[in-house]
């Protein structure tokens, strides 16, 4: 039977797998997993949501689930999930959920769970929840079970102001210091959970902010629009004069950005960006950065030329916090725009990638244009070989052969990489090379042999 949990929490298409019963019985579930035995007084989790339609039902039930198994739930309504990850940490919860399936169609929807101090959940405590999933144990009763209390209004605010404060720290006076001031920006939220709390924290922090896909009816996110869909985004930068476009996914926990002319900055042109600029002030643990086999070679190299070195990890920004918890690193992430900013989140945070990014447009005082520049990217194909054993394509010896032959015609100047889908029969072949056509040329080659060898 296949692992429910996937590499960002339960996931499918709502009321169909996704469920008001797997909801609620996660709740039930995660209660017992979670729950801290030896707490005082009454226990607690916090529950949020994007702004898909099917999370009104969903976070009814996973809040019953809770409350049922004796914890007090405090709905936070529409908030971002690092803003869910970030109230866990503050309001010293013994949990927090979230609903939402991040970049996914709308029809889509899912579950995750923080542990206390606001941590994405290891594998291991993940498989312990799916192992009590559905059993029967001594539920409380009477005073024993839990309420239900709903705050958007003060979890949002507690958050914007967390937000804010990571680049526009109060004056003496206790007035918001204003760091982007001048900054024309246009913000695209994808009508998802940050349609409020991002346009709210970068006017805050004194940016000139034109809002588009910012208006949710529960059906409309992701829809052509945000960090899977930047069209709309490059075409207003370039019509309204804005010196730089932010675009946010569903649950808001990547950003990628535009430059003025339009182009594309993606998460590992972000990242570099950030890393050089917490290295120049000397808060870049250890002069490294966290990335994943996915980032681009480009990066590597860029970051080697400014003495910054680079720590590979599995796809997932759980596996990239957990590489930058066990070497005290401050700062990872993906190339989809997942930036991990320990010294103010503990998971990837989108508006607050857009508010250091932005600030380091301001400090640098160069374009976004300029900066993105300094982290050229290799050219790189990507191909889906569908139908094989994926299992057996790191054993295979004629594939291995084929990886090694390649490895060898590309040398320090490119790479390939082999990646098994976590849901599917497929295989991801992957190149980077000096140039498009060599890329396209081996991985072509590549995903010949892997069709070939591995089919079903």
């Amino acid at each position: 039977m296949p692992r429910m949990f996937g590499t960002d929490g339960v996931r499918g298409l709502a009321n169909r797998d996704l469920t008001a019963q797997l909801a609620l019985d996660l709740g039930d579930a995660a209660v017992r997993v979670l729950g801290d035995e030896q707490s005082e007084g009454r226990r607690r989790a916090l529950v949020g949501r994007d702004t898909r339609v099917s999370g009104d039902f969903l976070a009814a039930a996973l809040s019953a689930g809770m409350s049922a198994g004796g914890f007090d739930v405090i709905d936070a309504g529409i908030i971002p999930t690092p803003g869910v990850a970030f109230l866990t940490s503050v309001l010293n919860v013994e949990m927090g959920a979230v609903i939402s399936a991040s970049h996914n169609p709308m029809p889509d929807n899912g579950i995750k769970f923080f542990a206390r101090g606001g941590f994405k959940l290891p594998d291991s405590k993940e498989d312990e929840i799916e192992d009590v999933l559905g059993k029967d144990w001594d539920r409380p009763t009477g005073a024993g079970v839990g309420r239900i209390s709903h705050d958007t209004e003060t979890a949002t605010k507690l958050y914007i102001d967390h937000l804010v404060s990571a680049i526009a720290p109060l004056n003496d006076d206790k007035t918001q210091t204003k760091p982007l001031k001048g900054l024309k920006i246009v913000a695209d939220c994808a009508n998802g959970a940050t349609s409020v709390v991002a346009p709210t924290a970068l006017r805050r922090a004194g940016a000139d902010v034109i809002v588009i896909n910012a208006s949710p009816d529960g059906y409309n996110i992701n829809k052509h629009a945000g960090s899977t869909h930047p069209e709309q985004l490059q075409a207003m930068v370039k019509a309204s004069d804005a010196v730089m476009g932010v675009a946010f996914d569903g649950d808001a926990d990547r950003c990628l950005a535009v430059d003025e002319d339009g182009n594309m900055v993606n998460g590992d042109q972000i990242m570099g960006i950030l890393a050089r600029a917490k290295k120049r002030e000397g808060k870049l643990n250890h002069d490294t950065l966290v990335v994943t086999v996915m980032s681009n070679l480009g990066l590597k190299l860029a970051l080697k030329d400014m003495g910054i070195k680079t720590v590979q990890t599995s796809v997932g920004d759980r596996y990239v916090l957990e590489e930058m918890l066990k070497g005290d690193y401050s700062l990872g992430g993906e190339q989809s725009g997942h930036v991990i900013n320990r010294e103010f989140a503990t998971t990837g945070d989108g508006t607050l990638t857009a508010l250091t990014l932005c600030n380091e447009v301001v400090k640098s005082g160069k374009s976004l244009k300029e900066l993105a520049a300094d982290f050229p990217q290799l050219p790189q194909q990507l191909v889906n070989v569908p139908n094989v054993d994926k299992m057996a394509a790191s054993t295979n010896a004629k594939v291995q052969a084929a990886v090694e032959r390649e490895e060898k015609l590309l040398g320090d100047t490119g790479r390939v990489l082999l990646r098994p889908s976590g849901t599917e029969p497929l295989v991801r072949v992957m190149a980077e090379a000096a140039t498009q056509e060599q890329a396209d040329e081996v991985c072509a080659r590549l995903a010949q042999v892997v069709a070939d060898e591995l089919a079903l």
